[in-house]
């Protein structure tokens, strides 16, 4: 049954329930949409009103709430106070909300929510004589004076948390519902003397006033700083803002026939069929999600309420069928009555994702595109992780819950400062707490893994985990976790303390003491060709991959190179699925025994040395030509010409000028080698080497270095070729600029190549192009289309001269600032620049076909690895995309997607 909604106000801040859909989100957030989409469905959702996110943005953008948001506001509330026939601060029988923030993305745990708000010293009588138990009315209280003193006025949540600890321990009792009426008048007393002792003035009284402020400080908890590291780490825009869902109070605290939990219409760590969740009876929300108490399964909930168990299970199958998705959901039962508070699109883990999309078309719920789109490059990427292997002796010491599979083992640390630091020193870690809250997340993003010892699949910890793609295991109940003196106890002796190495296994809930060896995952070495996904011993998430990465394959325009240097990348390459190699780096090929080569070349006094040089490189370069063509077998290899900066291949000017003076305080006579070494580095020393003299300039200063290049490509091809092979070979000319230098090098190749067909007899077919790099390059691109047959865009350069960045001074020093600022959300060099970098890009590749409009366009860049790059160079009709082997399968499935997707692109920052 569906309910019938009005037409919205488009001026209004404020939108009732019953107006909106799931479609909304941009506009209501994700909660208050589905709060919407909820009620049009006709499920029991208790009366409220979202504020929107254009309010949010008002805000941040001016300090303060628009002028008519409190006046709609008062009208919304004026409105569920009719449909609930109750008042909002009225002493006989007060109307209590929730206030809860939703942004259009979510972001489970990093913002700020207040229940029952609306109590007062006067309300808390007319809620203890409506419901009939003063104890609830009390319990009530001391939770909104908890969460309004954490969260509104920003008061340490531990005060809070010492008064409740310490009730408990003189009560001699273990968990806040054994507390009875008189403990919590205590309580409540004492938390009244925290906040005025800590603002200098007394809980407001006024509701009104309460829900005022709760409101603003869900908008300031948009800025909070775990949100800004949050949205960072997720790349989400900050200029977003959240809604606030104002929802009329229903109370799983009010007696033992009421209950509040969470809940999975299938399992999220692993895609199984069935319900999935948690619930406490006689709690409240929070209580489930923050794991201060240790839940119990959904499906218990069957026994203690079969009828309300019933209920919910056929809202879960409504949503799930609605949504045509793994739908999660939170409910609270108040004295036998359910009513559902949220629904969302559930988050899962990356096995999980893949194991839901397949079982769904085998449903008959979604096609193969829609299986397509909805995983991603970055959760395969999360399957390649390696697991823990089986052999071996492991130290069980417990066991929680499976909440986020993977393998992790590090160091123990119990709070987030510990494991940053650690991280910061490259030392793996596993971030150890009781439960965690959303202060940890920078800790959870550092960590290799999170251990807790209460909370169960849907606390904090676990689906922040999911989310980050952590390894999770909770609710480890065995485990006493002392934060204060900084250990581990089981049964009261220590097992563990900081610094300690632990291995979890959030696939299994297993804790080990020590270190367990890992082995490559079964993803990883199905991606590797070391497993057939079609046989049939392959596992159920192998079979998903593979049936979605056929999928990839079938529906994607842009092919997919490798960058590859030697016949062992190459053929690692090709098993991974690449179309041929988009770049091999050549000066790799003159690093370790042959270095002294190329500086024999420097140093070389006249032609007839500097010719003895490249005839005793020319053979290597054959030799190291052949194996790669051979391993490619037929497939296409774009060779870049010798690209290094010059610097890399000579000695250290300051180190060669240290030794001399050394040398010369000694006495002792420098060789000949010597001083002509330290002359030619002297003479040839740049400023800034990646500037300087290197790629297409380099051909040019040192004649007839890129033709030995040539002659040992296309002799090599020649080679293939009589043998019987196939080899489709490219030459790439790297960092030009201007047609000019292309020209004269392109003359040379020809020339070369004309004299191996001579001397060989047969015919080589080689295309010559070159790199885009410069933003020269790209602006002047139709000019220099004239003599080239494909552009391969070298983005990593292209970032470095667009931006003024080197790369490497970027990344390790002033990039960090300029993120925590929200200069930048991601580093340029990890994904394109769309709107600068990118931008070249699009000008380079329509300027090149404008010239010839077949003009095959490519990136070899690791760009092309990274799944947002490659939905931009989609857009822009790039041919292929070429990246490093082990990136090849994200590649595959992300230009997959982005065919799929092509209509919904859009530029971003």
């Amino acid at each position: 049954m569906t309910v019938s909604t009005q037409s919205p106000d488009p001026t209004s801040y404020v939108r009732p329930f019953r107006e909106g859909s799931k479609d909304d989100k941009q506009l209501l957030g994700g909660k208050g949409a589905n709060l919407a989409e909820m009620t049009r469905l006709g499920l029991p959702v208790p009366p409220g009103f979202t504020i929107t996110t254009d309010a949010c943005r008002y805000y941040m953008a001016h300090g303060e709430n628009p002028a008519e948001l409190d006046a709609q506001v008062d009208a919304a509330l004026e409105d569920v106070e009719r449909e609930i026939g109750r008042r909002f601060g009225d002493v006989a029988d007060p109307l209590l909300v929730s206030v809860r923030s939703g942004s259009a993305v979510s972001m489970p745990g990093m913002m700020e929510t207040v229940l029952n708000v609306g109590l007062n010293d006067e309300t808390l009588t007319g809620l203890a004589r409506k419901s009939g138990s003063a104890r609830f009315a009390l319990d009530s209280y001391r939770r909104l004076l908890q969460m309004f003193g954490r969260t509104v006025q920003d008061i340490d949540a531990d005060r809070f948390e010492h008064v409740l600890d310490r009730a408990k321990a003189d009560k001699g009792v273990a968990s806040d519902i054994e507390l009875d009426e008189k403990d919590l008048e205590a309580v409540v007393e004492e938390f009244k003397a925290i906040i005025e002792a800590e603002t200098g003035a007394p809980f407001p009284q006024d509701p009104r006033e309460q829900l005022r402020q709760s409101i603003r400080a869900v908008f300031d908890s948009w800025g909070a700083p775990r949100a800004v590291i949050y949205r960072n780490a997720e790349r989400i825009s900050h200029d977003l803002g959240t809604a606030v869902n104002v929802c009329s109070m229903v109370f799983g605290n009010l007696d033992d026939d009421s209950a509040t939990g969470v809940g999975f219409t299938r399992d999220p760590a692993t895609g199984a069929t069935g319900v999935y969740g948690d619930f406490l009876v006689n709690a409240q929300g929070e209580d489930v999600v923050a794991g201060i108490r240790n839940t119990r399964p959904l499906p218990e909930l069957g026994d203690v309420m079969p009828e309300v168990y019933a209920e919910l299970s056929g809202i879960m199958d409504t949503l799930e069928k609605h949504y045509r998705d793994l739908c999660d959901i939170e409910f609270t039962v108040e004295s036998g009555k359910l009513w559902m508070l949220q629904t969302r699109v559930g988050k899962r883990t990356a096995a999980a994702a893949f194991r839901i999309a397949t079982t769904l078309i085998d449903e008959g719920v979604i096609d193969e595109d829609e299986a397509l789109r909805r995983v991603s490059g970055e959760l395969l990427t999360r399957l390649m992780f390696p697991r823990f292997s089986d052999e071996g002796e492991r130290e069980l010491v417990a066991r929680g819950m499976n909440a986020s599979p993977g393998a992790a083992v590090g160091q123990v640390a119990f709070d987030s400062e510990a494991v940053v630091a650690k991280a910061a020193e490259g030392v793996p870690t596993i971030l150890v707490r009781r439960e965690t809250n959303p202060d940890d997340l920078a800790g959870m993003l550092s960590a290799a893994g999170v251990l807790t010892s209460r909370g169960g699949k849907t606390s904090h910890a676990a689906v922040v985990a999911r989310g980050l793609g952590r390894t999770c295991v909770c609710g480890a109940e065995a485990l006493e976790i002392d934060e204060k003196e900084r250990v581990i106890r089981i049964g009261g002796e220590v097992i563990a303390r900081e610094g300690d190495v632990l291995s979890i296994d959030g696939t299994s809930g297993e804790v080990f003491r020590g270190e367990v060896p890992v082995v490559p995952s079964e993803v990883a070495q199905y991606l590797a060709g070391e497993v057939d996904g079609d046989a049939e011993d392959a596992t159920d998430l192998v079979r998903s991959v593979h049936r979605i990465m056929g999928v990839a394959d079938r529906t994607r325009r842009m092919q997919v190179r490798a960058n590859a240097d030697t016949p062992e990348d190459a053929a690692r390459a090709r098993a991974m699925g690449a179309q041929g190699i988009g770049l091999v780096r050549t000066e790799h090929m003159f690093l370790g025994d042959r270095r002294h080569h190329v500086e024999d070349l420097v140093l070389a006094a006249d032609g007839d040395e500097r010719q003895a040089v490249l005839d005793r490189l020319l053979p290597m370069q054959r030799e190291d030509f052949r194996q790669i063509m051979e391993a490619m077998g037929g497939l296409p290899i774009t060779i870049r010409l010798l690209d290094p900066p010059l610097h890399e291949f000579l000695p250290d000017l300051t180190e060669l000028m240290v030794k001399a003076a050394r040398a010369d305080d000694a006495g002792v006579q420098r060789t000949e080698r010597e001083q002509k070494v330290l002359d030619a580095v002297r003479r040839m020393h740049e400023q800034n080497p990646m500037l300087g003299l290197r790629g297409v300039r380099l051909g040019l200063t040192i004649p007839g270095l890129y033709g030995m290049q040539a002659r040992a490509i296309l002799e090599a091809q020649a080679q293939v070729l009589a043998a019987g092979g196939e080899a489709k070979v490219e030459i790439m000319v790297p960092l030009v600029s201007s047609i000019r230098e292309l020209r004269e090098i392109r003359r040379e190749i020809d020339e070369v190549r004309e004299a191996v067909e001579k001397e060989t007899g047969s015919a080589v077919e080689v295309h010559i192009g070159t790199m885009i790099e410069l933003p020269r390059a790209a602006l002047r691109a139709d000019e220099i289309a004239e003599d080239a047959e494909f552009f391969s865009f070298g983005t990593n350069d292209l970032t470095q001269t667009t931006w003024g960045f080197s790369r490497d001074d970027v990344e390790a020093g002033f990039f960090f600032t300029y993120k925590d600022r929200g200069i930048l959300l991601i580093s340029p060099f990890e994904s394109i620049d769309q709107y600068g970098v990118g931008e070249l890009v699009r000008i380079g590749a329509e300027r090149g076909r404008s010239t010839k409009p077949g003009l095959k366009l490519g990136v070899c860049g690791e760009h092309g690895g990274d799944p947002d790059s490659i939905h931009f160079f989609n857009s822009v009709g790039l041919d292929y995309v070429s990246c490093s082997p082990f990136r090849v399968p994200v590649a595959r499935l992300e230009a997959g997607r982005a065919t799929l997707l092509e209509d919904e692109f859009e530029m971003h920052h």
